[in-house]
């Protein structure tokens, strides 16, 4: 498998962007969740970069992308994406989000419906949580710094993991949580502003191109109800249902493949 990572320039600085698999091929963008990597989706790369053009990149604020100052949206979020298809000279795209980049996946569903081949809405709601809780949040971050970094990595796993899973894959949770514990302060603050001010509720229904949308059985954050919202309001959507709580691509890989696999190749 051909693998290159490069830095893509965007408002306000570089994005971490790793492309792999045939050149020819139709591409296949996948979007980290708040507080992890592109190593997230290490297991769907492998996968599906023999029949796709992989493209991962850290989210503004994350991993080895540009931490820009101030409060973050999707607005800067999604046109960092279109900035990635630009630089990489390609004009449509399938999309694979999950949690803020599922939001990501409904931003450019509404925005820019012209470059996407697809998206896959993965643990994710067209709003998650509440504007007080994020703000909370965010200010907490800025104020503790790496300490609520550490913190949060602490009580991520009951979060993003089913119990049962924390406790027969040990080594997969603590690597998701060496994820969040590393994010820069800042970055992770300017997401959260981003996602205090995300409502697409009133706008999905203008989404026009094919739509998987991947809910975990067990996700407390983002619920099957608020993935049944979504395929309720965005006409012509799937749903799958995976065992799983809010990572699902790590807690049930096999069953979140099949089932991206499935609406890919519809």
């Amino acid at each position: 498998m051909v693998s290159n990572e490069q830095f893509i320039a965007t408002q306000g600085g570089n994005l971490r962007v790793r492309v792999e698999g045939p050149q020819d091929a139709p591409a296949l963008v996948f979007s980290n969740s708040l507080g992890t990597t592109l190593e997230m989706w290490d297991a769907q790369a492998a996968k599906f970069a023999k029949d796709f053009r992989v493209v991962r990149y850290d989210t503004r604020g994350h991993g080895g992308s540009v931490v820009s100052p101030g409060a973050y949206s999707f607005d800067l979020l999604g046109a960092d994406v279109i900035a990635i298809l630009d630089a990489l000279k390609i004009e449509r795209a399938h999309f694979c989000g999950i949690s803020m980049g599922g939001f990501t996946g409904l931003w450019l569903g509404v925005n820019a419906a012209s470059r996407m081949r697809s998206i896959a809405v993965c643990n994710s709601a067209a709003k998650i949580g509440t504007p007080d809780g994020w703000n909370t949040r965010s200010a907490m971050v800025r104020e503790k710094g790496k300490a609520a970094m550490r913190e949060l990595a602490d009580s991520s796993p009951s979060r993003w993991f089913t119990e049962a899973f924390i406790a027969a894959q040990p080594a997969v949770v603590q690597r998701s949580q060496s994820w969040i514990a590393a994010v820069d302060p800042q970055g992770y603050a300017g997401c959260c502003d981003a996602l205090a001010g995300a409502d697409l509720r009133d706008r999905i229904g203008s989404i026009s191109v094919p739509t998987l949308i991947v809910a975990g059985s067990a996700d407390p954050v983002t619920t099957v109800a608020d993935g049944q919202f979504m395929q309720q309001h965005i006409p012509g959507a799937k749903l799958a249902e995976v065992p799983a709580s809010h990572l699902s691509n790590l807690e049930a890989p096999q069953a979140f493949d099949d089932a991206l696999s499935q609406f890919l190749r519809a």
